[in-house]
């Protein structure tokens, strides 16, 4: 019987060395159990884990006692694991494993994510709202005010994308912050832009998402959805953002609009232009590529901030070829080395003194 034991996220197993066993408890969602055989035809199961950060596939052989236990547990079911676990070139490996059902309440932790994970999210929120506060153009700030307000609970559910980056539970809520700020200093440098209108763009860009890439509630699985398939986020989004700027040119305050500069249609338009643009080119799936600074700008920082990220991700996530680099981790074009520390001013050395003197006027040493 394995005794309680340190309880680690699917990201804090992920990180771990390589042919380091540690015995450890993973609170996670079984979101797939296929049965599957081999070419010899010796029958294992290919189990997909997941919590609100990471996915883990584990293969388990008819031979282990646990192959039961997964097969008796229920799709979609939150289980407690305990065991060893480690990770060598095949992948990630599970032995002795004790498996039972999670309670209602740690199925609620679960969904809670890592302190510093909801961190981030929160401070990335908040992040997102006072920008949007800082709006010059009442029309804008409308727009991503209703936003926010009708869509808050579904953007926590969304990522940012299936794979590659911010690929969880409220990712887009870190993408979305992350662009929003970098734009805000963007637009510091190049004075010339239209602010607001970049901002929103970084909002809007990805909308779209929250029907494509969106988790269901009580669910770590995202499923594949029509208007995901059969539109896309970028066809998507700029439906919901007409729809959603005609809701507030209906509402009471739009009757002191009529007179702003630049019109109304024209401020909806370059918008719409951003969404659709802002993947840069054709081939990338805009239907159109950037014509404005603003949406140049906007497909440079969305391109940048997720780099980031699967930098970020690389580094916990890839396997340690040296000290310092890391496997290749897709769509990042070669092998990830870890990026140069900032430079720490030495403090400075003490200044000379004459020796301290004995009272008879000898010296100390």
């Amino acid at each position: 019987m394995i005794e309680a034991m340190e309880l680690l996220s699917l990201q804090e197993l992920i990180a771990l060395p390589a042919d380091s066993p540690i015995a450890a408890e993973i609170h996670v969602q079984l979101t797939q159990c296929l049965k599957k055989t081999t070419r010899n035809n010796k029958p294992y199961l290919d189990v997909t884990l997941a919590d609100g950060e990471q996915s883990l596939t584990l293969k388990v052989w008819e031979d282990k006692p646990w192959f039961t236990d997964f097969i008796q547990s229920q799709p979609k079911s939150f289980l407690s694991i305990k065991g060893i676990w480690n990770k060598n070139s095949y992948g990630h490996e599970g032995n002795d494993l004790q498996i039972r059902p999670l309670s209602p309440e740690e199925t609620d932790m679960l969904f809670l994510g890592s302190p510093e994970l909801k961190n981030k999210q929160d401070r990335d929120w908040e992040s997102i709202v006072e920008l949007i506060g800082s709006m010059s153009d009442p029309r804008l700030h409308a727009l991503c005010t209703l936003f926010c307000t009708k869509f808050r609970d579904r953007l926590k559910r969304t990522a940012a994308a299936r794979n590659y980056h911010h690929a969880r539970r409220g990712g887009i809520i870190e993408h979305i912050g992350g662009m929003m700020c970098c734009a805000h200093a963007v637009c510091s440098v190049y004075p010339d832009l239209n602010r607001d209108l970049v901002l929103a763009g970084c909002l809007f860009h990805d909308c779209g998402k929250l029907w494509e890439n969106c988790y269901p509630e009580g669910d770590f699985s995202m499923p594949y959805t029509e208007v995901g398939e059969l539109l896309g986020h970028i066809p998507f989004g700029i439906e919901l953002v007409n729809k959603l700027w005609a809701e507030i040119m209906d509402s009471p305050e739009s009757s002191g609009w009529l007179a702003l500069d630049p019109p109304s249609a024209l401020v909806r338009l370059h918008l719409l232009h951003m969404i659709a643009s802002h993947h840069g080119e054709l081939a990338f799936g805009s239907p159109v590529p950037p014509k404005t600074p603003e949406a140049a700008v906007l497909h440079y920082i969305d391109n940048l901030d997720a780099k980031v990220e699967m930098f970020r991700s690389a580094y916990t996530t890839s396997e340690q070829l040296s000290p310092h680099v890391f496997q290749r981790k897709a769509p990042l074009a070669g092998n990830e080395v870890l990026p140069l520390p900032a430079y720490t001013e030495l403090p400075p050395a003490p200044a000379y003194t004459e020796p301290e003197e004995e009272p008879n006027g000898e010296t100390l040493f």
